[in-house]
């Protein structure tokens, strides 16, 4: 009786330790899945969080243009932009115009690109090289130029002014006065413009000698009368009968 009891209380005590390494196996067991499960959402948490910053990097730039594209562009800071557009394009013909004047050719160097083609108003096209030269014949020295920039379109790295200019000159004892208009292309390179194209249009050109002439009027008759056209003042007098000749005057009856 005494031996079964022991051998039941040791089975009993089998049985409870192996409850004992049942339950701290299952509670590892569980342990290693919480971490697992941890480590998992970590690995998900930092994928999410670097595909969401490289999507931003990507859209980034997208929605700035944007943003920018959707701002209103009212008329005033339209000319704001323009007017600073227009006062940096001036620099450069106030530049121009005093190196054709003081004949500086290294002014001018500074701002025509080698690729320089220019059309004159008279249809003459010239090169860098060419223009430069002019600035040695006498022929062609101005008295004083202005250029007046009246729009410009900055597109990248050119831009496209339009303006007026007033040039006088010497011809002989007078001096000629030339109006016309102007587009110049700049090209921007490095930090510095160099103009690459130009196209004057010559609008007037008038003289001293030729304000002092005037105009004749010429008072010369009609070849022949039109009837019921309207001739001045003289339209209106009563034309007198031609007087008769001796032939006429002596088959006239004599009065009795």
């Amino acid at each position: 009786m005494l031996a079964n009891l022991v051998e039941n209380e040791a089975f009993l005590c089998k049985i409870f330790q192996f409850a004992l390494l049942s339950m701290h196996s299952l509670r590892l067991i569980s342990t290693r899945r919480y971490h697992k499960r941890v480590a998992l959402f970590a690995a998900m948490k930092h994928m999410f969080t670097r595909i969401s910053l490289f999507v931003l990097a990507l859209c980034g730039p997208v929605a700035l243009a944007f943003a920018q594209s959707s701002v209103a562009v009212t008329p005033t800071t339209a000319n704001a932009a323009q007017s600073t557009e227009i006062k940096e394009m001036q620099k450069l013909e106030d530049q121009w115009s005093d190196a054709v004047v003081k004949r500086d050719q290294y002014g001018l160097e500074l701002l025509l690109s080698p690729l320089y083609v220019g059309i004159s108003a008279n249809g003459e096209v010239s090169t860098r090289n060419q223009q430069i030269a002019l600035l040695f014949q006498k022929t062609t020295d101005p008295l004083t130029m202005e250029q007046r920039v009246i729009s410009a379109r900055m597109l990248g790295d050119i831009a496209v002014v339009n303006g007026t200019y007033i040039t006088r000159r010497k011809n002989g004892s007078d001096a000629l006065e030339e109006r016309g208009i102007f587009t110049h292309v700049y090209q921007r390179v490095r930090s510095n413009w160099l103009c690459i194209n130009s196209q004057r249009t010559l609008v007037a050109e008038d003289s001293a000698a030729a304000k002092q002439k005037v105009s004749k009027k010429s008072n010369a008759d009609l070849p022949f009368h039109v009837p019921f056209l309207y001739k001045g003042s003289e339209s209106t007098k009563q034309q007198q009968p031609p007087a008769p000749t001796d032939t006429q005057a002596s088959q006239q009856p004599k009065p009795q």
